[in-house]
């Protein structure tokens, strides 16, 4: 996972810079935290008195280091990484924590307590619950017969974007363009994830149009392309 499995900020693991430089920009978008960064970069008790009062209560929780806005919850405690309100950035960020190849795809609060020990925004548990409840594979497996045949594990590629995964997560809060899924694009050697918006009603051709920008142009074609039986992958427009 790109994210360290604690957050203090000593620890000689990083997370992945794209990630957090995408945290960063996201910070002058939301109101919130675009106040108290500005407020960090020259603190004093005129611009404390300019914080909205919900923010200025708790001013003490925050503060920031390397540009990224850290909280804590209670003295001693160990920082969090404050994700601004970008609801794509969130989306990739729970994703890591509940879908991605290291995380297994645990229950609901499996997934809080692991998202809120390195990761900070308000509402997080409403969110994780609405997550969890739409993942499509979460549904699938909780109905698996016992009596199956055990799962074979698929070989590990060799190199970068040689295999990658394609999955959708649909039942998310909407965003201002009122899409409420994802398409998901996973390297299966590197673990590198590429994710987009897309409407519950997207099509086969679409899927395959953010396939060719997000992979293709990127990274060249895949040998092998791992996917359940959507018909949106299985279409003829891919073969």
């Amino acid at each position: 996972m790109w994210w360290p499995t604690r957050c203090r900020v000593e620890r000689s693991s990083t997370p992945s810079s794209s990630v957090l430089d995408d945290v960063r920009s996201a910070y002058t978008n939301d109101a919130d935290t675009n106040q108290l960064v500005g407020y960090f970069a020259a603190p004093s008790d005129k611009s404390r008195q300019m914080l909205a009062k919900q923010l200025r209560d708790r001013v003490h929780r925050y503060r920031v280091h390397n540009g990224l806005l850290l909280y804590s919850a209670v003295d001693d405690n160990a920082d969090r990484i404050v994700v601004p309100d970008d609801h794509e950035l969130k989306l990739r960020i729970t994703y890591e924590y509940h879908d991605a190849p290291t995380s297994g795809h645990q229950g609901r609060e499996k997934t809080y307590l692991l998202l809120t020990r390195d990761c900070y925004w308000s509402h997080q548990y409403r969110w994780v619950r609405k997550y969890v409840r739409a993942c499509e594979v979460c549904q699938r497996v909780k109905h698996v017969p016992f009596s199956q045949a055990p799962l074979q594990s698929l070989p590990t590629p060799s190199e970068c974007w040689q295999s990658i995964s394609m999955d959708f997560v649909f039942g998310l809060p909407p965003d201002n363009k009122r899409r409420t899924g994802i398409v998901v694009f996973v390297g299966r050697f590197s673990k590198m994830v590429h994710l987009a918006a897309v409407p519950a009603e997207v099509t086969a051709k679409q899927t395959a149009r953010l396939f060719v920008d997000m992979v293709f142009r990127h990274h060249g074609m895949p040998i092998d392309i791992v996917s359940d039986r959507d018909p949106r992958f299985t279409a003829r427009f891919w073969q």
